[in-house]
């Protein structure tokens, strides 16, 4: 007579520490999500019993906001108070490295209202060292050279004109062409200029321009006519 084997129990498999942990950590996240979301149940009873709360938070968030855009708005219109006071002495343009003295110069062209005013000197630079738009809309190229002796420095001649003369219509589409020096200009090159409609600032003009309060193109004779009929307010 036969024996009936009993059968054989399978052993139930345990889950890995692996997935233990990621059932955890969706518990929790589960958890969680249902704490967060009687947390703004509570909260939004809370505004509804407690209405005026809303109404202030809002009111102190509106006059924050306002403080905000007012302080902006105070600190840019002195900004531009300390740029339309933007001063320097002649002695203080000569101490200058000749990147500063661009600088200094494409400063001034702001102060006088030309807030596109961009310093663009450097290699390729194509004669422009610094272009501005001037309210009257006119498209203005300037050339720098600045002589670290000042007036004693070596003056600006003819070749550095023709330099300028070159590129700033044809290549910068400049109305007004400036040759701006701290320094002395030939007279040939003067000759040159008058003969070819550039414009001159040296070292007096400078002074002139750079200490006082009037705009170059107030200091500059014979330049052409504006392209919009006046400023803009």
């Amino acid at each position: 007579m036969t024996r009936r084997r009993s059968p054989v129990k399978r052993r139930t498999r345990r889950p890995s520490r692996r997935q233990q942990q990621a059932e955890a950590r969706l518990l929790g996240l589960v958890a969680a999500s249902f704490a967060a979301v009687a947390l703004v149940v509570a909260l939004v009873q809370w505004l509804a019993d407690h209405w005026w709360v809303a109404v202030a938070a809002a009111v102190l968030a509106g006059l924050g906001c306002a403080g905000w855009l007012r302080l902006r708005r105070d600190r840019a219109h002195w900004q531009e108070v300390r740029a339309r006071g933007l001063r320097y002495a002649i002695a203080q343009l000569d101490t200058l490295h000749h990147q500063e003295f661009e600088q200094a110069i494409r400063e001034l062209m702001r102060r006088d209202g030309c807030p596109d005013a961009a310093r663009v000197g450097g290699r390729g630079d194509l004669g422009a060292d610094v272009k501005a738009t001037d309210p009257f809309g006119r498209r203005w190229v300037i050339q720098c050279k600045h002589r670290r002796d000042g007036e004693r420095g070596s003056a600006v001649g003819t070749p550095d004109l023709q330099v300028l003369n070159g590129t700033a219509r044809p290549v910068h589409l400049a109305d007004v062409a400036v040759m701006v020096t701290n320094g002395r200009i030939t007279t040939p090159a003067r000759d040159f200029a008058e003969q070819q409609r550039l414009h001159l600032v040296d070292r007096r003009l400078l002074a002139s321009w750079a200490a006082g309060s009037q705009p170059l193109w107030e200091l500059l004779r014979a330049l052409p006519p504006p392209r919009r009929p006046s400023a803009p307010s």
